[in-house]
This record gives C-alpha cells, sequence and structure tokens, in this order.
C-alpha cells in the first residue's frame, strides 16, 4: 500500500526527483511587481502595493476591511488584542494547532483553553465547546462570560481552520454569541476556502491569514487582519504602524504599538500571487479530487470537505489505522523523497501549556497519531 501511495505521488509530480509537502508557484507578475517595486525605492512598509494588495483581500474575501501584517502570527496577535484579550483573560481555542494560535494568545499574556476538535472538520468541535461552556461558563451581571473553574474571563474563542477545512462557523457563532465571547477565525491555512458561500474569517469579529511561504499563495513573509467593523480596522492599521500620529515630520505616537507592518516588498509579490489563486484553488481541489478517487480504490480515507463548506485543500491529509502505521509511512516515503508530515503535536500535551484547562481530547489525541500530510503543491507542466 505504501509503496503505490509513493508511486501515485509521483504520477502526480513527475519531473521532481524530491517531492515537496508545498512548495510556492511563481508564474504571473510576480517579477515584474518586484522589480516595480525596487525601482520605486519604496521597499519597506509604504508604498502603493501594501495598499493594492489590502484592497484586492478585501474584494476576494468580501471583508470589509483588510490590514496587512508582517506575518499571520502578528495578525492573530492584534486580532486579540483588538477583541480585548488582555493579561489574565482567558481565550478557547482547538488543541490541535500550530504553536503560533498558542503564541499570540500568550503575547496577550492571556491564557489558552482547549476543547476538543471534530473529525470531520479538524477543527474545533461545536458539541466539544458547548459541553465546556455549559459546566464551567456563566455571563455574570457584567455582561462578562467567567470561567467559574479559574475565575478568569473568557474573552474570544479562535476555532482554526485547519489545512483549509473550515470549522462549523454557525454553531460556534451561536455559541459565542449566547456567552458574549468575541469570535476571532485563525484563517491562517484557508484563504479560498468558503462556508455557507462566505469566505472564512469574516464570520467573526476579526480574523487571521497567513502568507508564509508554504501557504497558498506566499508573500515570502507576511499576515492580513480582516474585519467587518471600520473602528477596528482603523485601530489594527493604526496600532500596527507603531501607533504613529499622521505627521509630515514628526514623530508622535500616542499609545504602545508594533512594527508589524508588511513590507512594500512582499505585498508586490502577493498581489501577483492573488491574480493566480483562482487557479491555484481550483489546481489543488483537483489534486484532492485525485487522491480521494485513488483512495477509495485503495481502502484509504482522505478528509474530505464537508457539504455546507467549499475547502482550499492547502494540505491534504490521510487518515491512517494507527500510530504504528503512521511511523511506518512517515519514515519510509520521507526516505523515498516524498515528503509526508503528522500534524502538530496537541498543545495540551506541551510541556508548555501542559496546566492549561482542557475538555477530553479523544479526537484530537487520535488524529495526531493517525493522520499525515501528503505533497498538496500546485501542479504544473
Amino acid at each position: 500500500m505504501l509503496e503505490d501511495f509513493i508511486r501515485f505521488a509521483r504520477k502526480l509530480y513527475p519531473q521532481q526527483d524530491f517531492i515537496p509537502l508545498h512548495a510556492p508557484y511563481f508564474a504571473g507578475n510576480e517579477s515584474a511587481y518586484v522589480q516595480a517595486t525596487l525601482d520605486s525605492t519604496f521597499v519597506s512598509s509604504v508604498g502603493e502595493y501594501v495598499d493594492k494588495f489590502e484592497q484586492a483581500i478585501a474584494k476576494y474575501t468580501g471583508a470589509k476591511h483588510a490590514i496587512a501584517t508582517v506575518n499571520g502570527t502578528a495578525a492573530l496577535h492584534i486580532a486579540l488584542k483588538l477583541a480585548g484579550v488582555q493579561t489574565g483573560d482567558e481565550v478557547i481555542t482547538q488543541s490541535l494547532t500550530f504553536i503560533a494560535t498558542c503564541n499570540a494568545i500568550s503575547y496577550c499574556n492571556a491564557q489558552p483553553v482547549f476543547v476538543d476538535v471534530s473529525a470531520d472538520t479538524l477543527g474545533l468541535d461545536v458539541h466539544s465547546l458547548a459541553d465546556f461552556l455549559a459546566e464551567h461558563a456563566e455571563v455574570r451581571d457584567d455582561g462578562v462570560c467567567w470561567n467559574k473553574h479559574s475565575q478568569r474571563p473568557i474573552r474570544a474563542c479562535v476555532p482554526m481552520h485547519s489545512l483549509g477545512f473550515p470549522v462549523k462557523l454557525a454553531g460556534l457563532k451561536a455559541l459565542c454569541e449566547q456567552y458574549h465571547i468575541a469570535l476571532v477565525e485563525d484563517a491562517a491555512e484557508s484563504l479560498g476556502s468558503y462556508y455557507h458561500g462566505q469566505h472564512t474569517g469574516t464570520q467573526g469579529l476579526l480574523a487571521a491569514i497567513s502568507f508564509n511561504g508554504n501557504k497558498i499563495i506566499t508573500t515570502g513573509g507576511g499576515g492580513m487582519i480582516l474585519t467587518n467593523d471600520e473602528q477596528l480596522a482603523k485601530q489594527a492599521k493604526h496600532i500596527t504602524t507603531t501607533a504613529k500620529v499622521p505627521h509630515r515630520w514628526r514623530f508622535e505616537h500616542d499609545q504602545i504599538g508594533y512594527n508589524y507592518r508588511m513590507p512594500n516588498l512582499n505585498a508586490a509579490l502577493g498581489l501577483a500571487q492573488l491574480e493566480a489563486l483562482p487557479g491555484y484553488v481550483d489546481n489543488k481541489r483537483a489534486t484532492a479530487k485525485a487522491y480521494q478517487d485513488w483512495g477509495k480504490q485503495q481502502g484509504l480515507h482522505f478528509i474530505a470537505e464537508q457539504p455546507e463548506s467549499r475547502a482550499n485543500y492547502w494540505l491534504n491529509a490521510l487518515l491512517l489505522d494507527d500510530a504504528q502505521t503512521q511511523e511506518n509511512w512517515l519514515e519510509q516515503s520521507n526516505a523515498a523523497g516524498v515528503m509526508t508530515r503528522p500534524l502538530w503535536i496537541p498543545m495540551h500535551q506541551l510541556d508548555l501549556y501542559q496546566q492549561a484547562q482542557h475538555t477530553p481530547m479523544p479526537i484530537t489525541e487520535d488524529l495526531a497519531q493517525r493522520l499525515i500530510n501528503v505533497p498538496s503543491s500546485v501542479r504544473h507542466d
């Protein structure tokens, strides 16, 4: 079976001796736009391509506002701050996530609380969240949701659209509204994904996108904050630009700010990549179908989008029988030059967060021991 998979992966990516998990692809206006930026000398955080990229992302996603940042973690950090997360607060999220989600929470001096994920979306599970809130949360007279266990405010909830598969936002959003909790979407991996016909990252109060080198489109390093709230958008742009008060020459700052703005050079690359994104999504969805069709013939299960969703299939995911099978596939496929990887070590199992409150984690722990990601780059001749 494993040998068949290696042969099939090489059939999908025939030109490559080593097949990476996800490589960037540059075949459009990238060189022209980057060269134009170099010629302009505006290569840092001031320049026309930053504005153009923000406007283009807002238009593509349907968000009213998009604010470019230096990376996705910075975007999530600022999104959490703007959602009101502060020292001593708690933020509910999933344990099956990349460490950046928890890093952003920690930057706010807040504590993560982990709930389980859904086996069909890989993202935060509505039922696990509902059970946790029913047992531990209460909205008090101050209008704030409090954790009865820790006596801390529960300020935000951060579901992650893992690998580009949208979480079931409708149920999560309803729970957050019921308990007065801000919904902040970690859409780092889901540019080009939709839930009920609406782009991910546009149904919560704020969201964060990543344009790291391994994402569906890249700016080299970069991120984006999405919001439909005009005041939050203005504040996001202000504090990510070191909270500098606009003036032709005077350096005046009115609050603690962050040097988080995306450089013009990166935005130029991103704008060219965004022009090709619809084709990339179609290409990756075709690759996902090829994996799924082949998997059915082999009796293997690849994670697929849910009926209410349209996934970008950033990374295809294969669910194996057990931990030993996962280890064998990882060892032998990588030795054969076909890159695979497991999902992340669950956050509640890291020394950093072992003391964090969490629900039972049967799905999270099972997926971590059985799932592998397989090569998912945009295919080209």
